[in-house]
């Protein structure tokens, strides 16, 4: 038992070993890496190794060597694999991160250059010269790299560089062959140049290219590859060429690259030119032949093929291809090496556009019209979307050689009538067909009326036409199917230039001719003119607001309709009150009812004008109340009113202020005035400010020779008593608001100066004391 399981762990082992690639530096010198295993052909007669350098791991290990994929499901069997790491690191399974640098180990100029490349790192290249008697070259490689990151967005940004660059022997500058084909201008081989969607990062690049990324259990180390890819390269037979197969980190050592190159896949070639297809935009053209050249010098047999079944019979060194397909040939050289090319053949859109009518008006009838030819193209369009008329021609031999195209398609003014003229028709290939266009007129007439707008804002003549109004009176005159089109010159309505719609503001005053043509089916239907006039409108005198006292009703006011531009007379006039029809139909109404009056005022022609007049009310005021604030320092009148208007108010005549308080007001006697601010009048109210002088004179001379309380009399403060003592307390006067005052006497005796003192008795039993001085 112990045997037989030791058998089947040899077996899966051996099983397990079997799925990854190996590697070996030791085996094949580089002389022989390019001898026996890349070229490996007896069709090379000399080839010789030049140079290689890669990193330097202390002779344990290169950064180049062999690979033996046998038994493992990569695309090669074996070759040369050139790498930015560790040889050993490229082996698989990919479970470990290649990611080598060694000291001294540097980036590569030519790479650089060739690539317009900077700051690269670790670069490992293999030289060779060569010489082959064929003029084409080919070899087949494949690009990997840990910098392939599923779901990663570093994947569109960083990438190592790979160059496969050759160069004749006698030439300086390099050509790199390995590039993303069908690519212009050529792209080089990188992660950032062919990848798949990466999501949250950036768009597939040349997807159709990408090979795979690779699991845990990959046959090499490296995160992603790319698809079997043909470096081609154009040679003169039996000229020694050099080639430099390069490869770099890109800024750092970091994440390590490898191209692996297929061994024995060099193969000699014969270029067919490049391959002829729709998505290159260098398709064949319908019943074009297109003769395949394949002589090579010497004497070789040829033997060709579509899509890899043989033609039989076809040994020649010439085909020629007239239906689509992938031609090769194989050819036998005098040696027994072989040599092949290849080529994919495309054909355009086949077409056979029918003869065309171009149908345009004829004014005055005589079969001689100007038409716009190119007008043609919406018919071909509408069959052949991508093809276009590149130009008209007088003879159908000139359109086939397009030569001599008339000058003037856009308005090609015909010599005779139902003339021919014939449209060279191409696609964006450059293929094209001649198609008969006959050219006729249409001999349908329209008789429109003119078209009427009043004139807006100032009586200049200018007006804003709705032309879809326009459209709406032509169209029960035409066929339900024809379009109307409007056009300011005659020459733009034939050319079918410039069309005029929607609202359009005339640029002639007061009478503008526009023309109007239908199509139907694409076609003329007819073309006429149409008369746009601006018609006289009555000019208004802007909106207003009015004021209507309510204290005058019921006295009218006067409202003017407000023409600016002619007589009243030439006018009918009709009033509206808030919107509510009125009776008066005069130029002015009388009125005593505030509101929004509207007035329209129209014009003999039927155009019309309005303006609103708000009449706003306003009142007399009433004054409500007058509070005094008396017997301070500082005395105040404030005045309350009641009323429709907008008040201001005045003291004793004094300016008119907004505010309706009074301040710093003397005792005594004063008027308040209030007054409407839009002109209802004024009223006014005598007001009373209660005070004490605080001396007086009696002297005889008729000025302060009495003292009694201002502001108080019979209206004011009637019922005051004021009693007068003297600095002892005794009582030598009693005086009320309606007396005549202290003559400063007292039992007829006069009384010295000195101060007085009193005591103001109110009715409701307040009291006020103070004092004053008596001056002889």
């Amino acid at each position: 038992m112990k045997q037989f399981f030791l058998i089947i762990s040899l077996l899966l082992s051996s099983l397990c070993y079997s799925q990854y690639v190996s590697v070996d530096s030791q085996t094949y010198t580089p002389q022989e890496l390019i001898e026996l295993v890349l070229l490996n052909s007896t069709c090379v007669p000399n080839s010789n190794f030049t140079n290689v350098l890669g990193g330097n791991f202390n002779g344990t290990d290169e950064s180049y060597g062999y690979f033996d994929a046998s038994g493992t499901i990569f695309p090669f069997q074996n070759g040369v694999v050139l790498s930015t790491g560790r040889l050993q690191n490229v082996e698989g399974p990919n479970t470990t991160l290649s990611d080598d640098d060694a000291p001294n180990w540097n980036g590569d100029n030519d790479l650089e250059t060739i690539l317009n490349e900077t700051d690269t790192h670790n670069a490992t290249v293999l030289e060779f010269e060569f010489s082959t008697i064929a003029d084409q070259i080919n070899f087949r490689y494949i690009f990997a790299s840990e910098e392939y990151q599923e779901n990663n967005p570093n994947t569109c940004i960083y990438s190592d560089s790979f160059a496969f660059l050759i160069r004749h022997i006698n030439e300086q500058e390099y050509t790199n062959i390995a590039v993303v084909p069908n690519t212009q201008p050529p792209e080089a081989v990188k992660v950032t140049t062919v990848h798949p969607d990466i999501p949250n990062g950036c768009p597939a690049q040349n997807e159709q290219y990408f090979g795979s990324w690779n699991g845990a259990n990959a046959p090499i180390n490296f995160n992603g590859q790319t698809a079997v890819l043909t470096a081609v390269a154009n040679v003169i037979p039996n000229e020694t060429y050099h080639v430099k197969l390069v490869i770099a980190d890109e800024q750092n050592y970091r994440y390590d690259s490898a191209v692996f190159l297929e061994g024995g896949s060099f193969t000699l070639g014969k270029d067919l030119g490049n391959s002829r297809l729709l998505s290159t935009n260098n398709p064949l053209c319908p019943n074009e032949t297109l003769t395949l050249d394949a002589t090579m010098s010497g004497n070789n047999t040829y033997q060709w093929f579509r899509d890899n079944i043989l033609i039989i019979g076809e040994t020649n060194a010439t085909y020629p291809v007239n239906t689509p397909g992938t031609y090769s040939v194989e050819i036998t050289l005098q040696n027994n090496c072989i040599a092949t090319g290849e080529i994919t053949i495309e054909y355009s859109q086949p077409i056979n556009i029918n003869p065309i009518t171009l149908i345009e008006c004829d004014e005055d009838m005589d079969g001689l019209t100007t038409y716009n030819l190119f007008i043609a193209e919406q018919e071909i369009v509408n069959t052949y979307p991508d093809y276009y008329i590149a130009n008209f021609f007088n003879s159908q031999n000139d359109a086939v050689q397009n030569v001599n195209p008339i000058a003037n398609g856009t308005s090609y003014q015909n010599s005779i009538p139902q003339e021919v003229v014939f449209a060279r028709v191409e696609n964006q290939y450059g293929c094209f067909d001649v198609v008969e266009t006959t050219l006729d007129i249409s001999n349908n007439t329209l008789n429109i009326q003119p078209f009427n707008v009043c004139d807006e804002g100032e009586n200049d003549g200018f007006s804003i036409f709705d032309l879809n109004d326009l459209r709406m009176q032509v169209q029960p005159n035409v066929p339900p199917t024809a379009s109307i089109f409007f056009f300011e010159t005659e020459e733009d309505a034939f050319n079918e230039t410039n069309a005029i719609d929607g609202s359009y503001i005339n640029n002639s005053p007061y009478i503008q001719t526009i023309y109007v043509k239908v199509l139907d089916n694409n076609q003329c239907y007819a073309i006429t003119t149409v008369e746009l006039n601006v018609i006289f409108t009555p000019e208004l005198f802007p909106d207003e607001s009015i004021i209507y006292c309510l204290n005058s009703y019921p006295d009218l006011i006067t409202l003017e309709a407000g023409i600016l531009n002619d007589s009243p007379s030439n006018y009918i006039y009709q009033w509206f009150l808030d919107n509510s029809l009125l009776s008066e139909t005069t130029a002015s109404i009388n009125v005593n009812e505030v509101g929004t009056y509207t007035v329209t005022a129209t014009y003999s022609s039927g155009c019309s004008q309005s303006r609103n007049i708000t009449v706003n009310r306003s009142n007399l005021a009433t004054i409500t109340n007058v509070s005094v604030q008396e017997l301070t320092p500082n005395n105040s009148i404030t005045v309350s009113v009641s009323g429709e208007g907008n008040y201001h108010y005045s003291l004793d005549h004094g300016l008119f202020q907004d505010t309706n308080t009074f301040n710093n007001v003397n005792a005594g006697f004063h008027t308040v005035y209030v007054r409407d601010k839009n002109g209802c009048g004024t009223v006014e109210q005598l007001v009373s400010v209660l005070g004490f002088p605080k001396f007086f004179t009696p002297n005889g001379d008729s000025y302060q020779d009495t003292w009694q309380p201002l502001g108080a009399n019979t209206q004011f403060n009637s019922n005051l008593v004021v009693n007068i003592y003297d600095r002892f307390g005794k009582l030598l006067k009693e005086i009320r608001s309606s007396g005549d005052g202290w003559n400063g006497t007292f039992n007829g005796d006069v009384l010295p100066t000195d101060d007085y003192w009193y005591v103001v008795l109110f009715p409701d039993g307040k009291e006020y004391r103070g004092h004053f001085a008596l001056k002889r």
